[in-house]
């Protein structure tokens, strides 16, 4: 792959990420997957799974995340993406691995966001002691996490 598909390869996900951001998710799709086209990267397939999440295609989604997988395994986002997902399809026990292996990843800047979904599979398995410590973990990461902080507020009314 050349340098300029590369970089015409971000360009297209910076703009497919806009579309997204502003509710357009086929144009963003489209977008994601012609920069796929011209240079395949975990970002991009990472990002087409968010967006058919959004379109409500679970299945695809996951589908997409575990191509981004393959094509970068230090890549956290997709790990977490997956466990989220299946949170989603209340798939709990399915879950966690996918969550464990996201704070495991080396490229990562949102390990916050693995603890608060191992909190949720957590609470949803009453594994109460267990939430309570990620949702700790997750705020401890980013404190002004409001999802986390409700969600072990929630945490602790259940342990007293």
């Amino acid at each position: 792959m050349s340098a300029e598909n590369l970089q015409a390869a971000w360009e297209l996900l910076k703009e497919a990420y806009q579309y997204q951001a502003g509710g357009d998710y086929d144009m963003a799709a489209e977008l994601y997957r012609r920069s796929l086209d011209l240079h395949p990267t975990a970002e991009a397939y990472t990002f087409l799974g968010w967006t058919y999440r959004f379109q409500g295609k679970i299945e695809e989604a996951i589908a997409e995340c575990k191509k981004a997988i393959q094509v970068d395994p230090e890549f956290g986002n997709p790990y977490n993406d997956i466990g989220a997902y299946l949170i989603e399809q209340n798939q709990f026990d399915q879950a966690i691995p996918w969550l464990e292996r996201a704070l495991q990843s080396r490229r990562y800047e949102t390990y916050h966001f693995p603890h608060y979904n191992l909190g949720r599979a957590y609470m949803a398995k009453e594994m109460y002691s267990k939430a309570r410590h990620h949702f700790e973990q997750a705020i401890k990461l980013s404190p002004e996490y409001s999802l986390a902080k409700e969600a072990l507020e929630k945490v602790r009314r259940k342990l007293q």
